[in-house]
């Protein structure tokens, strides 16, 4: 009798080492972003920043203007041009890092392909009381769009530090959900200075 209760007691203490490997964090769970979550037109406020998403505008077309000259880029899939206020919380900072997360949980970086203005590239400097409108512009496939996030935050890695996670759900689309889509969209059109 002692021999099966020492055996039934093993087997639920393996049990139980099992269960324990398979549901504990990963170690990049453990040291991954903070999220802070938040929809589009509120202000996240993440750790060291503060984001508001104001627009997105897909098109099929970027019209870049460096250097005195105008270049159409095109893409197989859509431009999204997301603008953004940024702003800092307590101490000037940098915001490095912008992504496109669909739905499917693809992730898209920011293009290079929009040219080099300052209010398009990170990393993107921010000062307290003193918010800058930026603009973010990503090559995403067709079928990321409806159900996608834009994740924001300082550095490229936020390994323990806070990320803003912004649901994309207010943009212009047609009856059946598909994004409306402009033709061709100028990245030297500026962007409305904050409080506009």
């Amino acid at each position: 009798m002692r021999r099966l209760v020492n055996v039934a007691v093993l087997l639920v203490a393996i049990g139980v080492l099992f269960a324990m490997q398979q549901t504990k964090p990963r170690y990049g769970e453990l040291t991954g972003a903070i999220p802070v979550h938040g929809k589009m037109h509120e202000k996240v406020r993440a750790r060291q920043f503060e984001v508001t998403l104001d627009e997105v505008i897909f098109a099929r077309e970027l019209a870049v203007t460096e250097f005195g000259k105008t270049r159409i880029a095109t893409t197989s899939g859509l431009w999204a041009i997301v603008t953004a206020e940024l702003g800092a919380t307590e101490s000037s900072t940098g915001v490095s890092s912008a992504i496109w997360k669909g739905p499917t949980g693809l992730l898209f970086n920011l293009s290079d392909r929009g040219g080099s203005s300052g209010d398009q590239q990170p990393p993107f400097l921010v000062e307290p009381g003193l918010p800058k409108k930026v603009r973010f512009v990503f090559e995403i496939n067709p079928d990321q769009v409806n159900g996608a996030t834009l994740l924001v935050s300082s550095k490229m890695e936020p390994v323990l530090d806070s990320e803003a996670r912004i649901s994309i759900d207010d943009f212009r689309k047609f009856n059946d959900g598909a994004p409306l889509t402009v033709d061709r969209f100028d990245l030297s059109r500026p962007v409305n200075i904050a409080g506009n």
